[in-house]
């Protein structure tokens, strides 16, 4: 087990349940309904993601980690800055992102198909 990994997915699961309430009750009547359904579902994957960094850390699998991560900050975030912004240069960034999801993925299942864990 890897304690670093699992704290930063443990700090992920908690912004990524703050990212939810602020959607849920600080957005609401300030952005459009398509805006908080984009901001919602980067929350969405930030909280899937998050408890996947803590799979990882389990196994352990660091590269599946910190695709993890790196999918968050780049598929979550660039959701967050398009909804709050409205800027659609994040559009560009949006599917680097999920390719780290997909990436983490495959590198979680590589690891665990490696040995013992």
């Amino acid at each position: 087990m890897n304690r670093t990994w699992l704290g930063i997915a443990a700090i992920n699961g908690a912004l990524a349940v703050i990212a939810g309430a602020f959607a849920a009750h600080g957005l609401q009547g300030h952005v459009s309904l398509e805006a908080l359904s984009v901001f919602e579902t980067g929350a969405r994957y930030h909280m899937y993601h998050a408890l996947a960094i803590a799979l990882a850390a389990l196994v352990p699998a660091r590269a599946a980690a910190a695709a993890f991560l790196a999918g968050i900050v780049l598929f979550s975030g660039s959701l967050y800055v398009l909804a709050l912004t409205g800027s659609h240069l994040m559009v560009w960034i949006t599917p680097v992102g999920g390719l780290c999801f997909i990436a983490g993925w495959v590198l979680l299942a590589w690891t665990s198909f490696q040995g013992p864990i």
